[in-house]
């Protein structure tokens, strides 16, 4: 046997031959865990009390106007019944109220038949 010398390429030269995704070093930018979508809504509606209708999960409808809101639930203002602390997971959607008049006036008449 033979001594045999091996010849190891440093680092720098491994990475001019092969160069990486991204030649400036950075790396992707995690995407942001919130948008404060959600929160902007919620202060626009709070702040021209307009009327929302809230679907819950089991189908019932609350209408009246948000007061404050939170993390986990929204505080609902109704006229003439009582106000409701109302849980964010118990909500299925909500829609201002003013679009649920504009929708019963688009549908076409039904036929009878």
């Amino acid at each position: 046997m033979s001594d045999r010398k091996l010849i190891r390429p440093s680092m720098t030269e491994m990475m001019d031959r092969f160069p990486t995704r991204g030649t400036t070093g950075r790396r992707k930018q995690v995407p942001a865990e919130q948008t404060n979508a959600e929160n902007f809504y919620y202060l626009k509606q709070m702040q021209s009390r307009t009327n929302m209708v809230v679907v819950l999960t089991d189908g019932t409808e609350l209408i009246g106007w948000i007061e404050w809101y939170d993390k986990s639930c929204i505080k609902l203002n109704r006229e003439k019944a009582p106000n409701l602390l109302v849980f964010k997971h118990s909500i299925k959607f909500m829609f201002k109220e003013e679009e649920l008049h504009q929708r019963h006036r688009r549908r076409p008449p039904q036929k009878n038949q």
